[in-house]
């Protein structure tokens, strides 16, 4: 049994449950764990199987219970689950953290559809796993061709749906594949459609249009594959949305920058009012982006703070400047900016633009 922590300074690798508490009670077992770093607010738990014995079928789990021994913070929750264990079964579950005082997260069933050619006559062969990214964290890896439903098959195109619960992601932003196979083969897959089950839009669109060599004898294969645009339900933003992504060339061809931003440690530095930032290359300049989900903080820009943002744009070529501002909003909304650093690991470049004011 191994489980992920998600908190809001970042989520734990696998923890695993090994340091069992003595004095067990029937169909109870309980478990110290240590994380190695403080990840601040929890707000979800993933919980699954790592290595599968065959002579278990079933983990039935019925109700979780946890206790920060520091803080006496207790989160409890019902589960009333049935984790399969077939081989390429989804091993996995997630629920949100509820804490007094405090929204939390709704888990959310999400329908990836994937379009491909010749995945299905190879399944019983084929490991596939898609690990979804959004702004609130990622799913894990998630088997793909354990149970498959509405497969489409004609001469040259296939398409079949795979059903993911997790708990939400906000919007979505990328998707790792990771594939592998008990023989050498080739998969085509063309293209992902994400959703959420209950919802007709947004439509998130995945490029992938490759053929992909998987040999038996070498490591898997990892592709990520960031988001190409997004079917918005509505005609005028559907546009603009193709437009962006005409404008970036190609979606493969988007460069992904993290944004960090140093409020300063000073009486009334920080700010409640909505940020934004343009970045601009000797190549290109970007769109507006609005700084609001920090990788570390729900409240962002506080005094003496650290905020973190992941942003795709269109490749700008080297930054030579930003435009960072915002809109007044909000009681005592002047703030206090230290610096920016801007990271594009696609050219090993950090760039650092001070403020101080």
């Amino acid at each position: 049994l191994v489980m992920v922590f998600y908190g809001s300074n970042g989520k734990s690798n696998l923890v695993s449950m090994e340091n069992k508490v003595e004095n067990q009670a029937k169909n109870e077992i309980t478990y110290d764990i240590h994380l190695p770093s403080d990840l601040g607010m929890l707000y979800k738990v993933r919980l699954g199987l790592q290595s599968l014995e065959n002579s278990i079928s079933q983990l039935s789990l019925r109700h979780f219970k946890m206790q920060n021994t520091s803080t006496l913070d207790t989160f409890s929750f019902t589960i009333n689950k049935t984790l399969p264990l077939s081989l390429n079964g989804d091993r996995w579950i997630e629920f949100p953290v509820e804490w007094p005082l405090k929204e939390a997260l709704s888990v959310v069933t999400y329908h990836l559809t994937v379009f491909s050619r010749n995945i299905l006559s190879e399944r019983n062969l084929v490991h596939m796993t898609a690990c979804i990214y959004g702004t609130h964290g990622d799913t894990g890896d998630r088997s793909l061709l354990w149970s498959l439903q509405n497969i489409q098959q004609g001469e040259d195109n296939e398409s079949f749906l795979v059903i993911v619960d997790a708990v939400e992601l906000g919007e979505l932003d990328k998707v790792v594949l990771l594939i592998s196979s008990k023989t050498d083969c080739k998969l085509d897959i063309k293209k992902l459609h994400l959703k959420e089950a209950v919802k007709e839009h947004p439509i998130y669109v995945f490029e992938v249009n490759e053929a992909f060599s998987v040999d038996a004898n070498k490591p898997e294969i990892q592709r990520e594959i960031p988001v190409s645009f997004v079917i918005r339900g509505d005609k005028k933003k559907n546009d603009i949305d193709k437009n962006l992504h005409k404008e970036g060339s190609q979606a493969r061809n988007l460069t992904e920058y993290t944004i960090k931003v140093y409020t300063g440690d000073k009486r009334g530095a920080g700010t409640d009012a909505n940020v934004h930032i343009i970045l601009f290359g000797y190549e290109d300049k970007s769109e507006v982006f609005q700084l609001s989900q920090s990788l570390e903080h729900q409240d962002p820009f506080e005094r003496g703070k650290v905020d973190t943002f992941k942003i795709n744009t269109k490749k700008l070529g080297s930054l030579h400047s930003i435009e960072i501002g915002h809109d007044g909003k909000g009681f005592a909304s002047g703030w206090f900016l230290e610096k920016v650093e801007i990271t594009d690991a696609s050219r090993n470049s950090v760039y650092c633009f001070n403020c101080n004011r």
